[in-house]
């Protein structure tokens, strides 16, 4: 039997916290990593290394655990760094194991290949944690902390550099057993004060109470729906809070805050509850949107209450943790919400999508489709698009929080990266991916990824020849178009040459067959939306941005 080397401890440290696939580009500096993945794991080779983070981040997502990503030192690691911004935004999970010169060299500038200035600084700048290899005994000590700091809630990517000597060199045989002594992240369940606690008697006494969940409740929303039962609220979710109570239940009304209907529910609000929610600039109007003045907020971070908002009463804890306390406390003094609330609720949440489904036009067959064809568990990953952002985070119905993927901290082309990592996590799944010819462009090689791999994934491409979002935006307050309109690849012969099967929406009658025959397959299918053939939106789409002067 061989002496075990860095590669074998790491995959003992992806066993023992439930990883079973990892993603990444081999190289030089990280050969034995690779190859102890690949023969005992499985490895899969994207094609850039921002994917490998990208998937591996939809994995944990998709899993509610850990992803783990390997990419080369030096430029690889560069180009890793807009991905680990994502994690880092979206506070998820990923393990980043890197490359490193051999620690002889470190730090001397000699322009060893693939060494770059201060590797661990611009590490530390994208990630939660970041930390160097510099023994090989301390090795497992290290990715330990680092797969802590990345579960420990809130979540975050954590990278580590590894010479490439140090990945080579022998391991204790002994640190392969037990490599995780206990479970990291599980965060510390600590009972609110009971002045903290006070606040339960303001939601009780509300006649009309909302609840505004966010990404803090996607491993509360039992205890949230607990909450909801006992207080006869309305819930109002952002993108990142959507499926935490899935969003057949009539209390939904969903990612709609911002809209009129949204609007007009929070002004007749007279108390709200937030849990776990940023109130990001695109759902709050850029911070313009009004909410009711008593607010109870709840976060982990005892930073965030009062941040953005007012908030009457802080509650910093877990979310389970305190919506649990706050529950039992609402029911011992019996809640005063009007009887006719909840059909008001009700009718607000048919009344948003209603009118968002008119506006939609055409793309509505799509939806249709989708929501006829995806079983109650699919996963939904979705690049930034107009479909993505319009419809897909609003109407395309999410029943758990780990179905909904996509880059939270809104960079375009990480869709179809997240997609596969998203589809590899749960194989027997069928997995939907919503992009546009744009974002799609940015990563073109991942759909070699795609025919490699093989997962059962279809990519609905919505092909407008161009920035479709920016186009709109720049058609509604400028005199011309800069940078917005975009040679487009013939998809179909793309397609062929990757190997993919290919097939074409261009009007609504299309939608149904071709997205069930899609999703109903047990591999990859690329379908092309033709959006000149199909027709326009009845609305346009802009982002939700300000332009100073014009969006007041």
């Amino acid at each position: 039997m061989t002496t075990p080397n860095g590669g074998d401890l790491l995959v003992a440290t992806l066993r023992a916290l439930g990883v079973d696939t990892v993603f990444g580009i081999v190289s030089v500096h990280n050969l034995p990593l690779v190859e102890a993945v690949d023969r005992d794991l499985r490895f899969v080779p994207v094609r850039h290394e921002a994917s490998a983070v990208n998937a591996a981040d939809a994995y944990g997502r998709a899993r509610g655990t850990l992803g783990c990503a390997l990419t080369s030192t030096g430029t690889g690691a560069g180009n890793a760094a807009g991905s680990l911004i994502e994690a880092l935004s979206a506070g998820t999970s990923v393990l980043h194991i890197t490359g490193q010169i051999d620690s002889e060299y470190l730090g001397q500038g000699r322009g060893f290949i693939h060494e770059t200035k201060d590797q661990l600084g611009m590490l530390t700048a994208v990630s939660k944690y970041a930390a160097t290899v510099t023994d090989a005994a301390d090795a497992a000590r290290i990715l330990r902390e680092a797969a802590a700091a990345a579960l420990a809630v809130p979540g975050g990517p954590a990278s580590v550099e590894w010479p490439i000597d140090l990945q080579f060199a022998p391991q204790d045989p002994a640190a392969l057993d037990g490599t995780l002594s206990e479970t990291p992240g599980n965060p510390v369940a600590t009972e609110p004060s009971a002045a903290e606690l006070d606040a339960a008697a303001l939601l009780a006494g509300a006649r009309r109470p909302l609840v505004w969940a966010g990404g803090g409740v996607a491993r509360a929303g039992a205890e949230l729906s607990a909450l909801l039962d006992a207080l006869g609220a309305g819930l109002l979710t952002s993108n990142s809070g959507r499926g935490a109570v899935p969003e057949d239940d009539v209390r939904v009304v969903g990612n709609f805050a911002s809209g009129p209907t949204g609007r007009a529910l929070l002004a007749e609000a007279d108390v709200m509850l937030s849990v776990g929610t940023h109130f990001r600039s695109n759902e709050t109007a850029d911070y313009r949107l009004e909410l009711p003045a008593a607010h109870v907020q709840i976060d982990i971070d005892p930073a965030a209450p009062g941040r953005v908002y007012p908030a009457t009463h802080a509650l910093t804890g877990d979310a389970a943790t305190v919506l649990t306390a706050l529950t039992e406390r609402i029911i011992a003094r019996g809640a005063a919400t009007e009887p006719s609330w909840g059909e008001r609720v009700r009718e607000a949440r048919e009344q948003a999508r209603a009118a968002l489904r008119d506006g939609i036009g055409p793309q509505a067959a799509i939806l249709d489709a989708l929501t006829a064809a995806l079983p109650r568990r699919a996963v939904i990953a979705r690049d930034v698009t107009i479909p993505s952002s319009s419809w897909g985070n609003r109407l395309l119905p999410i029943h758990d929080p780990r179905d909904n993927v996509f880059p939270r901290g809104g960079g375009i082309g990480q869709g179809l990266g997240m997609g596969i990592g998203a589809a590899l996590a749960h194989p027997e799944r069928p997995t939907v991916v919503i992009a546009g010819d744009g974002g799609l462009a940015v990563h073109l090689g991942e759909l070699l990824t795609l025919a490699q791999e093989r997962p059962r994934l279809t990519l609905v491409v919505f092909n407008d020849g161009g920035y479709g979002v920016l186009r709109n935006m720049q058609d509604a307050h400028f005199d011309r178009r800069s940078g917005v309109d975009l040679a487009t690849p013939d998809f179909a012969l793309l397609a062929r040459a990757a190997g993919l099967p290919y097939a074409r929406i261009a009007s609504e009658a299309d939608a149904g067959p071709v997205i069930k025959e899609a999703v109903d397959s047990d591999g990859p299918t690329l379908v092309e939306v033709d959006l000149t053939a199909l027709g326009p939106m009845k609305n346009p789409f802009t982002p939700p941005v300000s332009i100073p002067g014009q969006n007041q």
